[in-house]
């Protein structure tokens, strides 16, 4: 079987997972593969990804022009195109609506707190890029402010991407993304998140490296402070640029989990509260019935 035959054999079994998931629905989402170091292979527009062939799929070259295939390319194809061009280490996208992640993406909550060792070590943080008109010339522009710094995000109103090294690696960072948030869900309807404390933070980060896990950049030093550098093109500012990952992690001062009460008052994003502050009250009845729903999308 030769490297393309075998690549358009993965991005039909990547989409096939994604549809089992219900990280799509309908025609929703894209997927795209380097083919050598000037075209690429993606999945074409208006086509169920559970559903795909690998005769389906469009072969462009880096500028979006089409080579081959008798479908079109997928309407999104500028994010990936954008992707591409400013991380030339990156080999395969996703783009899907994972609907627990999407959730976060819609309630404008990141997934940028420090729950979970795993999710620190293989992917950082997870931030929300701007909202951005679908299929249009905004998208590539908000994806660009957070995909030098990330492997992956969510997008505001819309959906998360991954990138990776490969086309599975892409993929299992998209279940990364989606398994964090439905526990991070659960930890938040059940009252509270322990967070790593930035010292363990900062640990797991210097064992990346022993992990073999190349991270695109640092965690940032203080997540009050986020650092930000020179776009390499582009209309988004060089103040607007991600050089760094921010994770929210309060000092343990000896301790490594600390109590997300010590980040200060909560706030709407950070814990069920109505628009004043107050603390929504539930029955036990409601609690329960949110909790059993929360841990079937989990299976």
């Amino acid at each position: 079987m030769s490297i393309e035959s075998s690549l358009r054999a993965d991005i039909v079994e990547v989409g096939r997972r994604m549809y089992a998931r219900a990280y799509t629905a309908s025609n929703d989402g894209n997927i795209s593969v380097r083919l050598g170091s000037d075209r690429l292979l993606m999945t074409p527009k208006g086509v169920c990804k559970g559903f795909m062939s690998a005769d389906m799929m469009c072969v462009t070259d880096l500028e979006g022009r089409k080579l081959q295939g008798d479908r079109d390319p997928s309407s999104e194809m500028l994010m990936h195109l954008e992707v591409y061009r400013q991380r030339p280490d990156v080999q395969a996208v996703v783009h899907a609506h994972p609907p627990i992640a999407t959730g976060f993406a819609v309630a404008g909550i990141p997934l940028s707190r420090a729950v979970l060792a795993e999710v620190l070590t293989t992917l950082g943080s997870i931030p929300i890029a701007n909202y951005a008109t679908p299929s249009t010339a905004e998208l590539p522009e908000a994806v660009r402010k957070y995909i030098t710094a990330h492997d992956g995000m969510l997008l505001a109103n819309h959906g998360a991407l991954t990138v990776g090294a490969d086309l599975f690696s892409a993929y299992f960072k998209m279940e990364t993304i989606e398994h964090f948030a439905k526990i991070s869900l659960v930890a938040r309807l059940l009252g509270r998140e322990n967070l790593l404390a930035r010292e363990e933070v900062e640990r797991l980060q210097q064992l990346r490296g022993s992990y073999g896990i190349k991270a695109p950049a640092p965690i940032c030093p203080d997540p009050a402070q986020p650092i930000h550098g020179q776009a390499i093109e582009g209309t988004v500012t060089a103040d607007d640029v991600a050089t760094c990952q921010v994770v929210e992690a309060p000092s343990g001062s000896g301790q490594r989990l600390v109590p997300d009460s010590v980040l200060g008052p909560p706030t709407r994003a950070a814990s069920p509260r109505n628009h004043e502050g107050a603390e929504i009250r539930l029955t036990y009845r409601e609690l329960s019935a949110l909790i059993e729903d929360a841990v079937r999308s989990l299976r």
